[in-house]
């Protein structure tokens, strides 16, 4: 490719084989001083490659054995609303959550705005923890309207899912969802098991039924461990 930098021909060669199937998750790649004699670059340029695709979740080092293939970073959807169990599962791993919080509450301003309810209505207010393989991908607050859901705190959330509860008892027919990058504040990074302030996606949700607005929701995830996608057809 044309005046391509040599750090990015080896980013494109590393990417072509895991992409064509060369080289599987798990595969020991070359090393920075393999990389530099197979392309003719100092290893600097070769540590630079790695370390970005690293960053990018493309590869995983490892201290004192290499660097590795990493799994494909979860993927969620701008265009459906999917219950994160039913996300884990379709990957074929191991889903499992953390009840941080489960109670009722007095609707701060910003909520009851987003419910349509009064200020100070009382509203019933969860977070929870989701993991895959036991790794932390999603942090999600969520403030639930008590007249739409009114067991939501009877539910056992560490076999279900707020999704899946309220797709079953006020079934979504609208959704509003805002996307921005955050820096990941000292609680809910600790809760993801990462340093405080790494880059993280955040979603803020509203979902509807036909009966009102359901709940409004708060999703932060690991910048590192997920991204969002869509596809449309013309």
């Amino acid at each position: 490719m044309t005046n391509e930098p040599r750090y990015a021909a080896i980013k494109r060669h590393i990417r072509q084989q895991i992409e064509s199937g060369n080289w599987p998750v798990h595969f020991q790649v070359p090393s920075e001083n393999q990389l530099a004699q197979d392309f003719g670059v100092s290893r600097m340029t070769a540590r630079r490659a790695l370390s970005e695709l690293t960053d990018e979740g493309v590869l995983m080092r490892s201290q004192g054995l290499g660097t590795f293939v990493a799994e494909p970073v979860p993927a969620g959807s701008l265009l459906e609303i999917r219950n994160i169990a039913d996300e884990v599962s379709a990957r074929g791993h191991s889903y499992s959550s953390e009840i941080l919080q489960l109670e009722e509450v007095a609707a701060p301003a910003e909520v009851a705005r987003a419910l349509a309810m009064p200020e100070e209505a009382r509203v019933f207010h969860s977070i929870i923890v989701h993991r895959d393989n036991e790794l932390p991908i999603q942090w999600e607050e969520r403030f639930t309207n008590p007249s739409l859901a009114p067991d939501y705190l009877q539910q056992d959330f560490s076999t279900t899912t707020p999704n899946a509860y309220l797709s079953r008892v006020a079934p979504l027919t609208e959704a509003d969802t805002t996307v921005e990058a955050i820096a990941a504040e000292p609680d809910v990074a600790a809760a993801l098991n990462i340093e405080p302030n790494s880059a993280c996606l955040q979603i803020w949700r509203r979902t509807k039924s036909s009966a009102g607005t359901v709940s409004f929701a708060r999703l932060v995830h690991p910048g590192k461990r997920y991204r969002l996608g869509a596809q449309l057809r013309f």
